[in-house]
């Protein structure tokens, strides 16, 4: 009994399947990965926005004006840090909104009455980050 020598490794069609099979299935692979990434920013920026409002409220109803910027929360210990926009990757990027004038015509004390994101990417929603 001799050993067969011809059998020693796959074949060139037995290799062209298997790199056809992974290559199908990291077509399909991909996208969904990458849905799931901004799908995951976009959880990360609703929660930061949350978070940052409740802090402008809570700001507001403990001093009748709201905040002169995003930092006032932190350094008043409403907020540890500022947040990171999860699109922009900075802490310097969010959009604030000053309030509006009260019902007399007189200014609002305060500089930050919402906060947007600064990017101008368009969420999977079809609405721009900097709306939400």
């Amino acid at each position: 009994m001799t050993p067969e020598y011809g059998r020693a490794g796959f074949t060139l069609i037995e290799l062209m399947i298997v790199m056809t099979i992974l290559g199908i299935l990291m077509t399909i692979a991909v996208p969904s990965y990458k849905h799931s990434v901004i799908k995951a920013r976009e959880t990360a920026l609703a929660e930061n926005l949350y978070q940052m409002r409740q802090a402008i409220d809570a700001y507001f109803a403990d001093r009748a004006r709201y905040p002169d910027s995003l930092d006032s929360l932190v350094e008043a210990r409403y907020l540890r840090a500022v947040p990171d926009d999860p699109f922009t990757q900075s802490a310097d990027t969010w959009e604030t909104v000053p309030p509006e004038p009260l019902e007399d015509g007189e200014l609002a004390e305060g500089g930050v009455f919402d906060v947007f994101s600064g990017s101008d990417m368009v969420g999977l929603n079809g609405v721009p980050y900097s709306e939400w």
